[in-house]
């Protein structure tokens, strides 16, 4: 019996091994190009920030005016780094999920290329001026197609994947990621033929793109980022998820509410007067799916404090879910019709929101999807620990001071602006210590982001130590042999007790 379980153990490390080297060069494609447009983005962020509290900064280059730069910096942010992080981890899990190796590796990195050069061009095409001047869908207009095309020629092999896997459970990983890569096309659809195609009312295009831009942090970025997070944590730590039907209830709850939300952007807007109130409901219900997952993962995590701690997978999934908390939690506080929701409508509230959104949740559950990762396509361990605790520290520290300054900054810039017996001056006034602080924390992420690069791409290079164990980066951890990070698909990613 035992040689049978063994002969078992050994047939499926074999055949994880070959899924990880069809994927490696796509997955590291990803997940390296990522990284890169990520440094971008935070150097254009930091600029931007300048140039709030410092108008004369950089003001020799006409390229470099905030309204360019700030765009950039959230397009860069979004498209460069945020999708290709996505494509990375979704084309990696689905394979592992589906057991089966990807027979179109060279499809994926064409495409993968194609992606880079779409927003290449878009960024270029912002800061030369041509920009749409709609949030979030900055790029000229003749961009999205070429985005829609590879993102189509990128999934469809997950798609495909899935279809053809050995019958069995279908983990919570899989809803997730799978409502995302049907959702995305949807929403990016919908949105720019109606805005580029079918121009009508100025008013209702900025509701569209208003909604476009919710959707995308949520019914894109936050599954995403659940689906990975409900894969690695009982991966690691070698737990089913505490409850599957709580896992559940988070995703149809996600599914019916947050396609609503968006329209709150418009509040005050010669619009039908329910919609902005819609809008800010389903947003402040956001809470029901976040807080159902966030339990979740943190009860299934917490069962063995000692793997998280030792865990860079594990420490930055659980800032990100904890950063899922947070994000709930601004996104009542921020939609208080009569409250709050007036003075945060046109603040760097918003912005604060989003970042808190794209980085401190979907962004460091990347990069413990990353730490994950990497070694296993690789076959190489990451080469300094001290690296990894730089990057975790310094962006906790950064993160977490531009989205609080931001929110909290944009209430009272709100205020100013509400007040309309006094001076615009007055308003920017009460931004500008704000403004300064979140300078130096995008400052903070740069830091540590350049060697969170350069970390990747060593590893791309395979220039770290050969390993066939991808480690906790300590020694001899009780739970696994050689203080490895758990490492059999069947184990964990979204099963209960009962499976």
């Amino acid at each position: 019996m035992s040689s049978e379980v063994f002969n078992n153990l050994e047939q499926d490390s074999a055949l994880r091994a070959s899924i990880d080297r069809s994927l490696r060069h796509p997955v590291m494609f990803f997940l390296t190009s990522g990284a890169a447009w990520l440094a971008v983005s935070i150097i254009l962020g930091v600029i931007s920030s300048a140039k709030v509290h410092s108008p004369g900064f950089l003001d020799g280059f006409g390229f470099l005016t905030y309204g360019r730069t700030q765009a950039a910096h959230l397009n860069a942010l979004i498209y460069g780094w945020g999708f290709q992080a996505a494509f990375g981890v979704i084309v990696w899990m689905l394979s592992r999920l589906s057991r089966q190796e990807c027979r179109a590796a060279g499809m994926i990195l064409t495409a993968g290329h194609i992606w880079n050069l779409g927003v290449s061009v878009g960024i270029i095409g912002i800061l030369a001026g041509f920009g749409t001047g709609m949030p979030w869908m900055e790029f000229p207009s003749f961009c999205w197609p070429v985005l829609l095309l590879s993102y189509f020629a990128i999934v469809v092999w997950s798609l495909v994947q899935f279809k053809v896997r050995p019958e069995g459970h279908v983990y919570i990983s899989q809803w997730y990621l799978m409502a995302a890569m049907i959702w995305f096309p949807w929403v990016f659809i919908t949105a720019n033929v109606l805005l580029h195609m079918m121009p009508g009312n100025p008013v209702m295009a900025a509701g569209i793109n208003a909604w476009y831009k919710s959707s995308l942090i949520f019914l894109f970025f936050t599954p995403v980022a659940l689906g990975t997070a409900f894969y690695l944590v009982p991966k690691v730590s070698g737990r089913p998820i505490h409850s599957y039907s709580l896992a559940q209830l988070g995703f149809w709850s996600l599914a019916v509410i947050m396609p609503w939300a968006g329209m709150q952007k418009l509040t005050g807007a010669p619009i039908p007067y329910f919609l902005p109130y819609l809008g800010a409901t389903a947003t402040i219900l956001f809470f029901v799916p976040a807080f159902t997952a966030a339990v979740n993962i943190l009860r299934t995590a917490m069962t063995d404090p000692e793997v998280v701690n030792n865990s860079p997978t594990l420490r930055f999934t659980m800032a990100g879910v904890v950063g899922l908390i947070v994000m709930a939690v601004a996104a009542v506080f921020l939609n208080i019709p009569g409250k709050t929701m007036e003075f945060s409508q046109f603040s760097m509230s918003v912005y604060g929101f989003e970042i808190l959104a794209i980085y401190a949740f979907f962004s460091f559950v990347m990069f413990g999807a990353i730490y994950f990762i990497v070694p296993r396509v690789t076959r190489r361990e990451w080469l300094s620990r001290r690296l990894i605790k730089m990057h975790f520290f310094f962006s906790i520290y950064g993160i977490v001071s531009i989205a609080v300054i931001a929110i909290f900054g944009g209430v009272q810039q709100g205020i100013g602006q509400e007040a309309f017996d006094q001076p615009w001056l007055e308003a920017a006034l009460r931004a500008y210590p704000y403004a300064v602080f979140i300078t130096i924390a995008w400052c903070f992420i740069l830091f540590s982001n350049i060697f969170f690069f350069m970390h990747l791409t060593v590893m791309w290079l395979r220039l770290g130590r050969r390993s066939t164990h991808p480690t906790l980066l300590v020694s001899g951890h009780h739970g696994s042999p050689h203080g490895e990070e758990g490492d059999i698909d069947n184990c964990g990613s979204g099963t209960a007790s009962a499976h």
